[in-house]
């Protein structure tokens, strides 16, 4: 009597492979960039929620901030996908406790930032003057919040920001709707008004189960 061939067993899809599924058809169905971002948010809380994406984080190496005055190092992203019809990317940012980004915008960018794993400060600033003076700006800051796991900061096109961890490592998934790193991005120094362009993080490929 021969055996019984044994089932197949159909494994569930990674949280990682869910999102990205969720997120392909969100570029389908919402052509309204605003709504379409809004909408991505509640995808993204799934995704830091799940467990094994935590987990996972935990073998992430610690990225580099690059310098905070002009013509410093560039800052560094875990490039964790990159969307081959649509063009959005999911990267992973792992701070060593108490390192800060500079003060920046993202350009015409959309992102979301969501924390992982640890806590931080995100910091808001406005510009004060009209942008007519080369190679100035005046910015206040104008929000400072403490955040932590699960906290969502949609981040809209120029806006400006930083980002500072705490006592401890902290681990940030962040949806862009374009690779970063091909085009200028704004600075600010409120301390001597300074502003100037620089590339956004590179992008350093890693593996996202």
């Amino acid at each position: 009597m021969s055996a019984r061939p044994m089932p197949i067993q159909e494994t569930e899809p990674s949280a990682a492979k869910r999102f990205i599924a969720a997120a392909r058809q969100l570029y389908a169905d919402e052509p309204d960039t605003d709504k379409r971002w809004q909408k991505m948010g509640p995808l993204l809380s799934e995704l830091l929620a799940d467990a094994g994406v935590k987990a996972q984080s935990g073998k992430w190496p610690s990225c580099d901030q690059g310098g905070l005055t002009e013509g410093g190092p560039q800052a560094q992203n875990l490039l964790l996908y990159e969307d081959p019809d649509h063009g959005f990317v999911i990267n992973g940012l792992v701070k060593a406790p108490g390192t800060r980004t500079n003060i920046h915008d993202h350009a015409h960018n959309w992102t979301l930032y969501g924390v992982l794993d640890g806590h931080e400060t995100i910091e808001r600033y406005e510009r004060l003057d009209d942008g007519s003076k080369p190679d100035y700006a005046e910015v206040r800051k104008s929000e400072n919040a403490q955040v932590g796991p699960g906290k969502i900061d949609l981040v809209r096109p120029w806006q400006i920001h930083a980002e500072e961890s705490g006592e401890e490592r902290t681990v940030a998934i962040i949806v862009r709707a374009e690779k970063p790193g091909g085009f200028l991005q704004g600075r600010y120094d409120p301390e001597t008004s300074k502003y100037w362009q620089g590339y956004g993080p590179t992008q350093i490929p890693f593996e996202f189960e």
